[in-house]
């Protein structure tokens, strides 16, 4: 089998690189010590390769990547001149490194866009509920990217702060479309059903759509009564023309398929 280390990632111009790049990545996907070797070497080394090498490369961190990265990746978390932050976030969450927790909460204030969502989606992973303040904010980020990010990373974590912050954006909406928060909510189930079915008889259609959302996300025949009664009742029209009873019908099909999967997964 033909050798390639990582100085063959540093001459020649930059297709070659990215080839040889990608060969070293097939190779350490398939268990190659040598190639996960010469990529980890491309993380430790990072300010003496180029950029998209080094992109690349954390893209897959997973199948290279051990507790040797950790300081390079840290010190590539606040690298501005570098400038592959979102990346080394990238890679932090891959290998679970909590210890890049404050450095990622900096991060929210980037100028970059994709390294606040990068820095959002490794905070989900990484974080805890100290972090919920820092992350509450950004469910009113103008870009809704980065919206969705912040509720899902807060679904991750859990608990009753990331909690309390969903339900508040549910609750006071900023925007008119926020089934990302509806998503958010349904992985708090059990706990979080009675109040999403109170939220389904409220006077507001908007709140009464939204709330038919979550119940089917929640894959729990506890809403299904619920689901059931909007479905066949409710002819309320939200604000963006969405109807209260369309709504709940798609989210009883919802519910039934994640039943389904669920059921096949422990078959």
């Amino acid at each position: 089998m033909k050798t390639i280390d990582a100085r063959r990632l540093l001459d020649g111009d930059l297709d070659t690189r990215k080839e040889n790049l990608r060969l070293l990545l097939d190779r350490a996907a398939g268990g190659d010590a040598s190639a996960q070797e010469a990529l980890r070497a491309v993380v430790r080394d990072y300010p003496d390769y180029h950029r998209t090498l080094y992109s690349l490369a954390l893209n897959r961190a997973a199948i290279f990547g051990d507790d040797s990265l950790r300081a390079p990746l840290l010190a590539s978390l606040g690298d501005t001149r570098y400038n592959c932050q979102a990346w080394a976030a990238m890679g932090c969450a891959a290998l679970g490194f909590r210890d890049a927790v404050p450095a990622l909460v900096a991060m929210l204030d980037h100028p970059q866009e994709m390294a606040r969502e990068q820095a959002v989606i490794a905070l989900g992973v990484l974080g805890d509920e100290s972090v919920v303040p820092a992350l509450t904010p950004v469910l009113r980020d103008p870009i809704a990217g980065l919206r969705e990010r912040a509720a899902e990373a807060l679904g991750n974590i859990r608990g009753e702060a990331a909690l309390a912050a969903l339900w508040d954006e549910f609750q006071h909406r900023r925007y008119y479309r926020i089934g990302y928060i509806s998503s958010a909510l349904a992985k708090f189930t059990p706990d979080i059903i009675p109040a999403l079915c109170e939220a389904a008889q409220d006077d507001d259609p908007d709140r009464r759509y939204w709330a038919a959302v979550a119940l089917g996300s929640t894959g729990d025949d506890e809403a299904v009564p619920t689901l059931e009664h909007l479905m066949a009742h409710d002819r309320g029209s939200t604000v963006f023309d969405g109807v209260v009873s369309v709504a709940a019908k798609k989210a009883l099909r919802t519910l039934r398929r994640i039943q389904a999967a669920i059921a096949a997964r422990e078959s």
